[in-house]
């Protein structure tokens, strides 16, 4: 089957200060989240002068595909599009249906299952496409690949260099939680669900596995929504306080549940995280996250081939090589069902 383009489908973010607000009210459209909350989220963002480095490292990633591509002799335009800020993809998808668009292929900024990482971009291209009409573009999702070795490499050789700077550090895994339910239903029964937390830790005992390390820690953060729902824990601020508590003097923490920096990394980790590791007197590093490294590109790359040539599907682990394929079509049956949730 033949392709005319790749789409680039992210989450987005403002990139200046007037965009703080709209942005935010965008990512909790339809959720009943109290202005007061949206106000202190805004305030983060504020922190940064209301931009997010997600855009920024979106361009730069897309920049390095393009590049990838031409050396391999695949001509393929890339197109940006986002779920919450701009460029939308609804407005990026009747753009490339005006470039002449049959086909593309879609690759969503992450690596994981569940309903937030792998359901909502499909509800995205269904939008999208919707919004342009019956002659939208064809619309191929890349699948997962979290337990990928280049991913899993670019993580390893980071995760290995803040080792060696930080001596006796304790390893500790980070991803976006989500709420118990939601985890729940991220995968069809038959397979167990939880397919997103069973996907993160796996990629967790990938990477240490890779960099040598035998005892590390997988915990959650960016939890939101009332305090009576439970959610994915513990979480990484709570987590450095025990391990305060059992004498551990270091932490170097692997946000492997991201595949670049945006305001939750940059926020709950470089802020919030290190800051509590300082009031306890430990060191603390962050591992950065893949986006930047070259094997990413070629990792993009390489997904698109199994379209276009069959390439086979390298992957690390026993997991399905799942994802959802031709104009977001759905989930199997009870996977990734939607858990609507406050921010």
């Amino acid at each position: 089957m033949s392709y005319d383009a790749l789409l680039w489908l992210s989450f987005g973010g403002p990139e200046g200060p007037d965009e703080v607000m709209p942005f935010l009210e965008n990512v909790t459209r339809g959720r009943g989240v109290p202005p007061e909350r949206l106000a202190e989220v805004a305030e983060h963002y504020r922190h940064f002068g209301g931009v997010s480095p997600i855009n920024r490292l979106n361009r730069e990633a897309i920049s390095a595909v393009k590049k990838e591509l031409a050396a391999q002799g695949i001509e393929l335009p890339v197109y940006f599009g986002n779920r919450n800020w701009h460029p939308m993809v609804e407005e990026t998808v009747a753009q490339m249906r005006a470039d002449g668009v049959r086909r593309a292929l879609v690759f969503p900024t992450s690596a994981y299952g569940g309903y937030s990482a792998c359901r909502q971009y499909d509800e995205d291209i269904e939008r999208a496409r919707a919004a342009v009409g019956e002659d939208a573009p064809e619309l191929v999702k890349l699948r997962q690949f979290f337990d990928h070795p280049l991913f899993v490499g670019a993580f390893a050789d980071g995760l290995c260099g803040a080792l060696a700077e930080l001596k006796d550090a304790r390893t500790v895994f980070t991803a976006h939680s989500v709420p118990e339910s939601a985890d729940r239903a991220s995968g069809p029964p038959e397979e167990g669900g939880r397919r997103y937390s069973r996907q993160i830790a796996e990629a967790a005992r990938l990477v240490a596995a890779e960099a040598g390390v035998d005892a590390y820690d997988v915990v959650w953060q960016s939890r939101s929504g009332p305090p009576q729902v439970p959610w994915l824990e513990p979480d990484i601020v709570d987590h450095i306080d025990a391990l305060h508590a059992q004498g551990v003097g270091a932490v170097v923490v692997c946000p492997a549940g991201f595949v670049s920096d945006h305001l939750e990394v940059i926020w709950d980790l470089d802020n919030e995280a290190a800051e509590r590791a300082a009031e306890h007197g430990m060191g603390f590093a962050r591992v950065a996250t893949p986006g930047g490294d070259r094997r990413f590109a070629e990792l993009v790359v390489e997904l698109v081939r199994e379209h276009l040539s069959g390439a086979p599907a390298r992957k690390l682990s026993n997991f399905p090589a799942a994802g959802c394929t031709v104009n977001g079509a759905p989930c199997a049956v009870g996977c990734c069902e939607p858990v609507r949730r406050s921010r």
